[in-house]
């Protein structure tokens, strides 16, 4: 065949030769292979140099040490560790001891979760077999998997792990479990013959692919790919050239620093000149600046949102969705698409008899009603197979049969009584020029021959019960089912010769089997969830399109199946999804579905029937491998963002304050109102311990009634930016209004300022744990957030009376007037909050959303 490489050379480096469309001679001649004695060991030594070893490419993996260094990638806190070193410079040892605390804790939680991620390409090497049977100097030998080479001739047996990419030569009864590289179900039975050249993987039954694994029978073939040349090394090229996935809580909160950073470097220096042009000294602006800077940036915005995600990722786990990435944790409350697997994700991933057919009632099924069926029928179901149980009893075999034997079993015919009664005592093997097998059983002085097979064979060598068999087998077929035919004749000995032509005519049918591998029992709910919660679910399957319809249809999606999809396909498919904006899960089990899973938005693997290579490419396991575990986590998602969107409100506008606060004192002829131990206490006691609080919110009552946030939302939007402007204005002017009383009555003033600044901030955090809702429903819903309000207030208690403290923090003892002025100016900003929902709630009040592109 004129496609084929010319050479050894030129093939061991192709990855686009027609193997599978040129004959057994034209690719033992393209190969250089001798099919008789097998490569000569310095042939093959010579070829090893060339080709390199049968081995995958190696995974670029991240070192502890880089692991560490991205924690602090970040605007947001490389910002912190400026204003450290700026606290320092300027004498503030206080400040950058509790600035790089939080930055050391956050960058641990960081590490810990991310420790053991990138190992993709790693599981795909531990795929491979290690050893393998080669004929090299004319005889069989068992080598290291690893030192095959083109031109390698290799004998494949039952149970064996296929070790390179093989045009088959010889086959026997040949069967080859490929569920993990294409998607489909069924063990593919193979032949030698040539295929189209277009032909899909999936149809490829003259190959074999490394990776995959032999279900029955017997094989011999030619290796034409090792290494990344082959179907699997291929998967695994793509997976190391696919770059990591920007989160949407990661995209918003760099855009959100970016902004706040270049807010804040530009109030700083304009406080700072305007100072100076007033006449104030250098260093007590500087200071004021360094203030300023503290107030802006909300310090434990890092550590609450990996807190959040940590928290939920624990949440998650306790509901069976493994978390293996924390930003997946908020990702999934973005999804507008799942592209899923069908098999083993919304199947069972197992054959199940789904509907059977006996001569007579051709149109009523009998799936049901197994032990009424008649006990010939059921005989063949039990024996008429090569299944065989292991050492625990658990069938093996051809999944089909294996089917059949369970639903024999299931109906009171056990294979091993049967077997027992009717011993076998010759058999036809399965041909696919034939299209069937028949086995030849011993019983009560005749023998029985059972025939199972294609419909279309079966039906043509029986002479009693096809009429309109035909027919019914075409329905089964169209429903998505794999249709056998059952038939049967009876012998008074066992026939001679024993050949198709004799033994295979003549025959009586018994009815008909249609087997398919179920959708779970959970699946339709939660695809009919996903729905309800505006996320569309598309079926990626590398499955028969016939089989792929049926099971989309029973499931409500038939308007998204892509079946027969090559793994390239299905990385497009997701990448076409991105490029329209769309953020799209992608759940799946095999080989084939590792490069989709780590291009998506978030991968989502099965735990239990999932390979390794699919669950290290993922962000997210299925523990349970139920598709309904992921409506769990797309919820879980959704709180997490909304919490944390309800912290950086709480931040923002409290930090709002501050500044505010900050701003205006020298401008109304007020000393500076706060030092910046004052600002950094604030931020990380009263900002950090209820914000972390605020990570255990419970969700909102109609979280997953809402389609998904629009992917280019900004965290600014519905409303926040605009609350936290102009609460943030009150809160701070409270704050001014304090200083000036207290100062105008000769009162502690600065203590009485630093403490209804904080007071005013938990007052709001009170308010706005509902954008909607009043602050006493659901208020014992949250332990958490009240303990730590109560702490919080007890803390600031104690650095106003504590002796020891009031030096650290420059605070003095307030009386209980002063105190009780306190409670009074601190209680503005809950006020304001709560009127601000009771108009939203009757319609007067319409909250704006940010533009788009903030």
């Amino acid at each position: 065949m004129s496609g084929l490489p010319a050479t050894f050379e030129t093939a061991a480096a192709s990855d686009t030769a027609a193997w599978h469309a040129a004959s057994v001679p034209e690719v033992a001649q393209a190969v250089g292979a001798a099919l008789d004695t097998g490569l000569s060991s310095a042939e093959a030594a010579r070829r090893l140099a060339i080709a390199g070893p049968n081995a995958l490419p190696a995974a670029r993996s991240r070192s502890p040490l880089r692991i560490l260094a991205s924690q602090f990638a970040n605007l947001m806190v490389l910002v912190l560790i400026a204003a450290a070193l700026l606290a320092g410079f300027i004498g503030e040892a206080k400040d950058t001891i509790a600035i790089v605390a939080i930055l050391v804790l956050n960058a641990g939680l960081g590490f810990a979760q991310e420790y053991r991620a990138e190992r993709a390409v790693a599981a795909l090497r531990a795929m491979a077999a290690p050893q393998a049977r080669v004929r090299r100097d004319g005889s069989w030998s068992v080598q290291d998997a690893m030192t095959l080479v083109p031109g390698d001739v290799v004998r494949l047996e039952s149970g064996d792990v296929v070790p390179a990419d093989l045009r088959l030569m010889e086959v026997a009864q040949l069967r080859i479990a490929e569920s993990a590289l294409t998607g489909e179900s069924v063990a593919v039975e193979k032949g030698i013959a040539a295929v189209a050249e277009s032909a899909p993987l999936g149809d490829r039954a003259g190959s074999a692919f490394k990776g995959t694994i032999v279900a029955n029978g017997r094989g011999t073939g030619l290796v034409v790919a090792t290494g990344s040349h082959t179907e699997l090394g291929r998967i695994a090229t793509l997976l190391e050239e696919l770059e990591p996935v920007i989160t949407p809580l990661q995209r918003r909160l760099a855009r959100f620093t970016e902004r706040l950073a270049l807010a804040v470097v530009g109030i700083c220096a304009l406080i700072f000149v305007v100072g100076l042009l007033r006449g104030e000294a250098p260093g007590i602006m500087l200071l004021t600046a360094v203030s300023l800077a503290v107030a802006a940036i909300p310090e434990a915005l890092p550590a609450v949102v990996t807190v959040a995600l940590a928290l939920g990722a624990r949440r998650a786990a306790a509901r069976q969705a493994l978390i293996r990435n924390l930003p997946a944790v908020e990702t999934l409350g973005s999804v507008t698409y799942i592209c899923t697997d069908k098999t083993g994700t919304l199947t069972e991933n197992r054959m199940r008899l789904m509907a059977l057919r006996v001569v007579g009632a051709l149109d009523q099924d009998r799936a049901g009603e197994l032990a009424s069926v008649p006990a010939t029928m059921l005989d063949a179901l039990a024996v008429s197979n090569d299944v065989d149980p292991d050492a625990n009893g658990v069938m093996r075999g051809d999944p089909t049969e294996v089917a059949l034997v369970e639903a024999a079993a299931a109906a009171g015919s056990v294979r091993a009584d049967v077997a027992a009664r009717m011993p076998r005592v010759g058999e036809l093997p399965f041909q696919s020029e034939r299209g069937c097998m028949t086995t030849l059983h011993a019983t009560e002085g005749k023998v029985v021959a059972f025939t199972k097979g294609a419909p279309e064979r079966v039906l043509a060598a029986c002479t009693e019960g096809a009429e309109g068999a035909a027919a019914a087998a075409a329905a089964l077929a169209r429903s998505g089912m794999r249709v056998l035919a059952l038939a049967v004749r009876e012998w008074p000995a066992l026939p001679a010769p024993l050949d198709p032509a004799t033994v295979e005519s003549g025959l009586r049918l018994l009815g008909l089997v249609g087997l398919q591998d179920p959708p779970r029992a959970s699946a339709a709910a939660a695809v009919a969830e996903c729905r309800k919660a505006g996320i569309r679910v598309v079926m990626i399957t590398g499955d028969h399109p016939e089989t792929a319809a049926a099971i989309a249809e029973t499931l409500g999606i038939v308007d998204g199946v892509h079946a027969r999809v090559a793994p390239e396909d299905k990385l497009r498919i997701v990448e076409a999804l991105q490029a329209k904006g769309e953020f799209v899960a992608m759940t799946g089990d095999g080989v084939n579905d590792a490069p989709a899973l780590k291009r998506a938005d978030i991968g989502i693997a099965m735990g239990r029937g999932g390979t390794d290579v699919a669950r290290e490419a993922s962000d997210l396991i299925l523990l349970d491998d139920h598709f309904a575990t992921i409506v769990g986590a797309v919820r879980e998602g959704r709180r997490i963002y909304d919490n944390i969107r309800k912290f950086v409100r709480y931040a923002l506008t409290c930090n709002s304050a501050e500044i505010w606060a900050l701003f205006l004192a020298p401008l109304v002829g007020l000393p500076i109102p706060l030092l910046p131990i004052h600002i950094l206490w604030v931020n990380l006691v009263t900002d950090g311990l209820p914000g972390i609080a605020l990570t255990v919110e419970p969700g909102e009552r109609a979280l997953m009634d809402r389609p998904p946030r629009p992917p280019s939302e900004s965290i600014f939007a519905r409303g926040l930016w605009q609350h936290a402007t102009w609460v943030g204005l009150l809160m701070g002017c409270a704050t001014l209004a304090t200083q000036a009383f207290a100062y105008a009555q000769g009162w502690h003033w600065q203590s009485m300022t630093f403490t209804v600044l904080a007071f005013l901030q938990l007052g709001h955090l009170v308010a706005i744990r509902s954008e909607r809702e009043p602050f006493w429903v659901g208020f014992f819903d949250n332990p958490a957030l009240l303990s730590a309000v109560a702490l919080t207030v007890v803390l600031q208690l104690c650095v106003l009376y504590v002796p020891a403290l009031q030096g650290v923090f420059g605070t003095e003892a307030l009386s209980g007037v002063e105190l009780a002025w306190c409670a009074l100016f601190s209680s503005v900003g809950f006020v304001a909050v709560e009127a601000e929902k009771f108009l939203i709630r009757r319609g007067l009040l319409v909250r704006e959303a940010a533009p788009r592109s903030a």
